[in-house]
């Protein structure tokens, strides 16, 4: 959306001298450097990549398909995505949501599709798509982009800010950072010098690691509704759970490895994880279940009947896991039996020792705090005319698109360059 002004020669010359730098190529990066060209058309923007090629995580996302956003309309909802940042987005989603974003890129050529679980992609299943876009509205628009050029310094002066671009001192009105989460502190450091609070990088996202755990043996095996929780703590998430040749992973684990972030840090990634395979917390109802089991199926072996359709290999491994006898008959198992299994269908636990994170999908707690900065316009609260959009803030979210979605919405929001 263009900002009107009244036409004043002051406006005229400001905003065709206007220069803004936005420093950083990925999807927040472009975000900003398109909006605050539609924003202010006469103003020269210019995008710094420090590497030789931009949007490289845009590219990789999804397994190449680049989850855009998801199809959550609530905001109240939308914001619980996030255990860091949602109550900024809360408020910020109001101005650019699920729904904008989605219009936005169908508007510029990319129809996009819904999958059952919400998740949003191009209709191409191809993230290409999306970079395509990018690059033909920054051309179309006139954004300057810049790749190999690594800001080294950033020094406010007077009323402007000054980076050093390699060999260069260039001088700007505004600048923009998006240079997306940093899993070492040292690699924020430029900012806290500048004076900003910064809360601890701590990887978020990761899956877990069970080097002593048989489970492993079941590598591929999904179970689509679960419930998980961490021993000891209060974090519980919902979703489906896959088993691989080093643990666990799909979204009930990842959920936990979100809010869990800088407590499973704590603890240095040793924790008890408990698995709830039935997503069923009433135990009668359990009970009921395998009563009907016992009636119907009585003279059937325990192996050939599984209780809430669990997988095969996984009913068979949680029987022999927990000493019950594979060929038991149901008719035989009597009321001890009974409980056990609802025992072990509800709280399966299993001992963590370590993650593994998604390499160049990496995502991080932490970043430049929330409270260095003005929550309505993303500005800066100690160098005026800076701000900031993306994973370089302390905002991060759980998979399913929330993580691009926050970087549209501070990168709409810091494209208005506090207007």
């Amino acid at each position: 959306m263009k900002l009107v002004f009244q036409r004043t020669s002051f406006w005229d010359d400001y905003l065709c001298a206007m220069k803004v730098a936005v420093i950083g190529g990925g999807a927040a990066g472009f975000f900003a450097a398109i909006h605050v060209k539609l924003n202010f058309p006469d103003a020269q923007v210019s995008l710094f990549e420090k590497s030789n090629k931009v949007l490289a995580k845009v590219k990789i996302s999804g397994g190449g398909r680049c989850n855009v956003t998801n199809a959550e309309s609530s905001i109240s909802e939308l914001s619980k995505a996030y255990p860091r940042g949602g109550k900024l987005l809360k408020k910020l989603f109001p101005i650019f949501h699920t729904k904008h974003t989605i219009e936005w890129f169908e508007k510029r050529g990319v129809p996009l599709v819904k999958q059952d679980d919400q998740c949003i992609f191009p209709q191409s299943q191809d993230s290409q798509s999306i970079i395509d876009c990018f690059l033909s509205e920054a051309m179309r628009l006139g954004v300057a982009i810049r790749i190999s050029s690594p800001v080294k310094r950033i020094h406010p002066i007077g009323e402007g800010i000054e980076l050093v671009v390699g060999d260069e001192q260039l001088q700007f009105d505004r600048v923009i950072v998006t240079t997306g989460g940093s899993p070492k502190r040292s690699g924020l450091q430029w900012l806290e010098t500048l004076g900003h609070q910064i809360e601890e990088p701590v990887p978020s996202l990761f899956t877990f690691n069970m080097p002593t755990e048989s489970l492993r043996t079941l590598m591929g095996v999904v179970v689509e509704r679960t419930i998980t929780t961490i021993k000891g703590t209060k974090l519980k998430a919902n979703g489906p759970l896959l088993i691989t040749h080093w643990g666990m992973s799909g979204p009930a684990i990842l959920i936990l490895s979100a809010f869990g972030a800088r407590i499973l840090q704590e603890r240095n990634y040793q924790f008890t994880v408990s698995v709830n395979w039935v997503n069923e917390t009433n135990h009668e109802r359990i009970h009921n279940q395998l009563n009907e089991l016992m009636d119907e199926f009585g003279g059937k072996q325990l192996k050939s009947i599984r209780p809430y359709y669990l997988p095969a290999r996984l009913w068979e491994f949680l029987l022999e896991k927990y000493h019950m006898n594979p060929e038991q008959r149901w008719s035989e198992i009597g009321k001890k039996g009974s409980y056990k299994i609802t025992t072990f269908l509800t709280n399966d636990e299993y001992t963590v020792q370590g993650k593994t994170t998604f390499k160049e999908e990496f995502v991080t707690c932490g970043g430049v705090s929330l409270a260095s900065i003005h929550p309505s316009t993303l500005e800066s609260k100690v160098v005026p005319g800076l701000f900031f959009a993306g994973e370089v803030l302390d905002i991060d979210a759980i998979t399913g698109g929330y993580n691009f979605q926050a970087a549209w919405t501070t990168g709409y929001i810091a494209g208005k360059l506090g207007i």
